[in-house]
């Protein structure tokens, strides 16, 4: 479609995200245009290795984009639109349609989110649609993406190939079979699909069903998990077998980054009383803290990489969990202290480098005071990119104006997109790019870098970082 300025109409600007002076511009714009061919690489996140397992179309425009989202789905009920009227809890949509037409309608809500930059560059990149989303459309747009969605090119293996993914981590329970990661190696297609260790279910004396979950353990491996010992020895076989297909990290999503050093006798005490269910709040909080130090054991072990993901209140609206169960939206960012939380892990692994922990937060206040000096002191830290509420420009900015002066690039990791919504990985790592060519833009226009080396920058944050972050 042609405007009256005689370009074509886009839902995107080229130049979106750059910086508006022209000078700091021209060099971002340049930067870009190297490091955006470069594969993407995605060692954390939520999609389901089911799908490229058995390589089927997604089944409708409502179930790929506006069921399995809960940046969409979360704003949405913040205004009064039923998570019922949404599909939301349910296998199978009834009315798809009927729910994509409630999306559209309600399309504006999204304006100056990332959310809606994200979808915008799928309707356009990916759907070759270039008008905005709205209630008028809403049906045209449905059977454009409809019927795309059945032909072979949007396969989940052959989207995988368009976006030019190089590596995609899934996110797993220790509990998983790993069965369907299995089947995508044994088909013999040629891509990388791993899992990630996330042991929440059997090291988290909250999470529903936490004695029966922990039995299972020890039914699946063969060991004692009712002792302390027969436990730990539960989830190393457990990591070893996750190990053996594929998977370089383990995820550990806490509400806080509490640790513990307890001895051998304090922590297996502590193990009897909440294995019955007998722990208060408190002794539940030290025992998730002695596991993340636990845990930190095992990786210099075992050398996976240990992911830290703290501060969110999880299923913070009661009623939506009872009704829908977990992860409806409702999660709440709180404040995070880390400098004396991890001070007993750090006292026993701090020093070592062959272990490598990655922290994320969501609890902004951080960077600068705590997050980016640890980083830059302790070898075994690095940082996490911005994450979940500041998965977005504003938060990406923040991320490397507060945590560069101390921590500098090579103590973080590049970005990761953990998102469940397939399609907006490519659009999440060109959000990324875009912002880290701009920040490195402005370094050089301002004369604090050289051009050269923000070249150099820019390929690291994009590709390298993350590589070998993840020993990938």
């Amino acid at each position: 479609m042609e405007s009256k300025k005689g370009f074509t109409e886009m839902l995107l600007h080229p130049d979106r995200l750059f910086p508006a002076d022209p000078s700091a511009r021209n060099i971002a714009r340049e930067l870009y245009a190297e490091i955006s061919p470069l594969p993407l690489v995605s060692p954390h996140g939520h999609t389901q290795a089911v799908w490229f397992a058995k390589n089927e179309p997604f089944p409708n425009p409502a179930a790929l984009f506006v069921q399995p989202d809960h940046y969409i789905f979360r704003m949405l009920y913040s205004q009064g639109v039923s998570l019922d009227d949404l599909g939301i809890g349910q296998k199978e949509i009834k009315d798809p349609r009927k729910v994509w037409r409630l999306f559209a309608s309600h399309y504006y809500l999204f304006r100056g989110t990332p959310t809606r930059m994200w979808l915008d560059y799928s309707f356009q990149e990916e759907f070759g649609l270039a008008e905005r989303l709205s209630e008028k459309n809403a049906d045209h747009c449905y059977d454009v993406i409809a019927e795309k969605l059945q032909t072979p090119e949007f396969r989940p293996r052959a989207l995988y190939e368009k976006f030019n993914l190089e590596v995609l981590a899934t996110t797993d329970s220790p509990l998983d079979s790993l069965d369907d990661h299995r089947k995508i190696r044994e088909s013999g297609w040629k891509a990388r699909i791993i899992p990630n260790f996330r042991p929440d279910a059997v090291v988290d004396p909250d999470f529903p069903d936490f004695a029966r979950n922990v039995a299972r353990l020890g039914e699946q491996t063969g060991e004692d998990a009712g002792s302390w010992r027969g436990y730990l020895a539960a989830l190393r076989k457990c990591r070893e077998r996750f190990r053996q297909a594929g998977c370089t990290a383990t995820d550990h999503g806490h509400p806080t980054a509490q640790t513990a050093n307890l001895n051998e006798s304090e922590a297996g005490k502590l193990f009897a009383e909440v294995i019955a269910g007998r722990a208060d709040a408190a002794g539940r909080e030290l025992f998730r803290a002695q596991m993340l130090t636990e845990m930190a054991a095992m990786s210099l072990d075992d050398g996976l990489v240990m992911q830290i993901h703290p501060g969110s209140v999880r299923n913070h609206n009661v009623a939506l969990q009872q009704r829908y169960g977990r992860d409806m939206g409702a999660d709440i960012p709180q404040a995070v202290n880390y400098v004396s939380a991890l001070h007993p892990l750090l006292s026993r692994f701090g020093n070592e480098t062959k272990l490598t922990i990655i922290l994320f937060t969501l609890d902004e206040t951080t960077y600068a005071r705590e997050l980016a000096p640890l980083a830059g002191h302790y070898p075994c830290l690095r940082l996490g990119p911005a994450w979940w509420f500041h998965d977005s420009p504003e938060g990406m900015m923040r991320f490397r104006e507060q945590v560069t002066e101390t921590a500098g690039f090579y103590n973080t990791v590049g970005f990761n997109d953990d998102t469940r919504a397939f399609l907006s990985i490519p659009a999440r790592h060109d959000v990324a790019r875009r912002i880290d060519c701009a920040f490195l833009g402005r370094l050089v226009a301002e004369h604090r870098l050289d051009e050269d080396e923000a070249r150099d920058v820019a390929h690291a944050l994009t590709y390298r970082l993350v590589k070998e972050a993840y020993k990938l």
